[in-house]
């Protein structure tokens, strides 16, 4: 992962200040417990910058993303071990507290330590497989499967099947997914395997269980609703008429803490309406189409005396045109895309380029008010193994913070991790071009989007931060909350998880 540097001042709800330099700059989430990963079939099926280390020696003194040590014995009268050591040392970076010092360890260090790899002809590297850890393992994964060396790949996709868990610490839990990823993409079989995960899909009943599951425990998703509805309120105080345009509007739960806050403001009665595009996830998780997200908020509405109309959009984004959202004249429109726009493929995948042309669509609407939130995160036009360390390093803090909600040994969370996160990591390692969805960019990148497009950054208030804020108190002190240039970053210690910026 390379590109300019973004400094942020992350922020804890108890107004502890750290500082996250990201050399690249946006949350999607959406079985039994003993299942393993097979060279055969996949165990899971479908479903959001810069990071501090892994830590694959977790220990109740050594919790969350801090360095790790032991993994290697120096000797230096043995040539193997002191490149072993070099190669742990490129990994780990300097090992202090600051935050500002160990910016970018990760990403700097796989970079270096792959470079240091290259330097190994493959009988060493062979040689020195049962001498690495976790980590050194996978990033020697990424550069043997770069490089075509096969002969290395067989032996360090052994060593990884002994050493990944569902079940075990964070990175054993990242292990095991990127291992069934790096094995689709060896066998160019990325794509078929992701349309099979597709067929694995578990009822709508327990599906909807596990994205509950990540809902309840992470605070990606309720970030994302938290600030959309304070914005959106705070644009509509005075309209009498409003049209919301959500671009995945899932159960449509987000709607219902906005209805009600606004039932409650001087004035009178209001009348909304929203226009709901679905995704195949979720209407899986309904069990049933979008007709019940709208009765589930009409009835909702008429318990607010708020007069209420709910237009089914039931198309994918990217076929969506002008004439499918219904905008009636006199209506103030609003517009949501929560996790959604790293879906559409752009000007790299097709000359269509649905990305920017929805931008562009949405702002001939001439709304008073977008609201966007992405995974900060840089996958989309990235080189393999670029993306690789990238995907290691973003999820590595996903399972972390998940890990800090739930014991290892919950089911419910073992499922919802891979019914609900694993397929992003194999479709993100194991296929390209228009197979792979899971096509992230930093908030510089979507800033310059929605710029071409024509569209102004809307400037947040304090009550969007305080709300947020308060929010997080709920959740691990590991939460960070960040502003910068308009924008809101939702970190895990020093790693930035989640952006949200508004525009009109």
């Amino acid at each position: 992962m390379v590109g300019g540097g973004t400094d942020v001042s992350f922020q804890t709800y108890k107004d502890q200040v750290f500082t996250l330099e990201s050399s690249t700059a946006a949350a999607g989430f959406d079985s039994p417990s003993a299942v393993s990963i097979s060279s055969s079939r996949s165990p899971f099926s479908p479903q959001g910058s810069q990071s501090y280390l892994f830590d694959p020696h977790h220990s109740p003194d050594n919790t969350y993303r801090s360095p790790f040590s032991g993994s290697s014995v120096v000797d230096d009268s043995n040539e193997l071990k002191h490149k072993l050591r070099e190669l742990e040392l490129s990994l780990l970076g300097p090992e202090s507290d600051s935050i500002d010092s160990c910016n970018g360890c990760f990403i700097t260090g796989a970079h270096q330590a792959a470079s240091l790899l290259a330097s190994f002809n493959c009988d060493q590297l062979v040689d020195m497989i049962p001498n690495l850890d976790l980590k050194q393992i996978l990033v020697a994964s990424g550069q043997a499967l770069h490089d075509g060396d096969m002969l290395t790949m067989t032996g360090l996709m052994h060593e990884l099947e002994k050493m990944v868990s569902v079940s075990g610490e964070p990175i054993q839990r990242l292990g095991a997914y990127v291992l069934e990823g790096l094995r689709a993409r060896l066998e160019s079989s990325g794509s078929n395997i992701y349309r099979a995960l597709k067929c694995k899909e578990p009822t709508s009943s327990e599906l909807m269980s596990y994205m509950h599951i990540l809902f309840r425990i992470c605070p990606y998703w309720k970030f994302a609703y938290m600030s959309g509805n304070v914005v959106i309120r705070e644009v509509m105080e005075y309209e009498q008429r409003i049209h919301i345009i959500d671009f995945q509007i899932a159960q449509g739960t987000q709607w219902m803490f906005l209805i009600a806050a606004l039932a409650k403001r001087p004035g009178g009665p209001l009348s909304i309406r929203v226009t709901g595009i679905d995704d195949s996830q979720s209407n899986h998780a309904r069990g049933g189409g979008l007709d019940i997200v709208g009765q589930r908020l009409s009835e909702f509405a008429r318990s607010c005396n708020v007069q209420f109309d709910f237009h089914d959009a039931a198309i994918s984004s990217c076929e969506i045109q002008l004439e499918n959202l219904k905008v009636h004249p006199g209506e103030a429109v609003a517009v949501n895309f929560p996790y959604v726009l790293h879906h559409m493929p752009d000007e790299s995948v097709s000359i269509l380029n649905h990305r920017d042309r929805l931008l562009r669509l949405v702002k001939s609407l001439s709304p008073k008010v977008v609201t966007l939130s992405e995974q900060e995160s840089n996958t989309n036009t990235s080189p393999f193994f670029s993306r690789y360390l990238e995907t290691l390093d973003y999820y590595s803090a996903m399972f972390e913070s998940i890990d800090a909600a739930c014991p290892r040994d919950d089911k419910q969370r073992i499922n919802a991790e891979q019914q609900c996160v694993a397929r992003d990591i194999v479709n993100m390692i194991a296929c390209e071009g228009t197979e792979r969805v899971e096509r992230h960019e930093l908030l510089g990148k979507w800033r310059s989007r929605l710029t071409m497009a024509g569209f102004s950054q809307y400037p947040l208030s304090s009550p969007v931060t305080m709300a947020v804020r308060d929010m997080l108190k709920e959740y691990d002190n590991n939460y960070r909350l960040a502003e910068k240039d308009g924008a809101l970053y939702l970190g895990w210690v020093n790693r930035a998880m989640s952006t949200f910026s508004a525009w009109r």
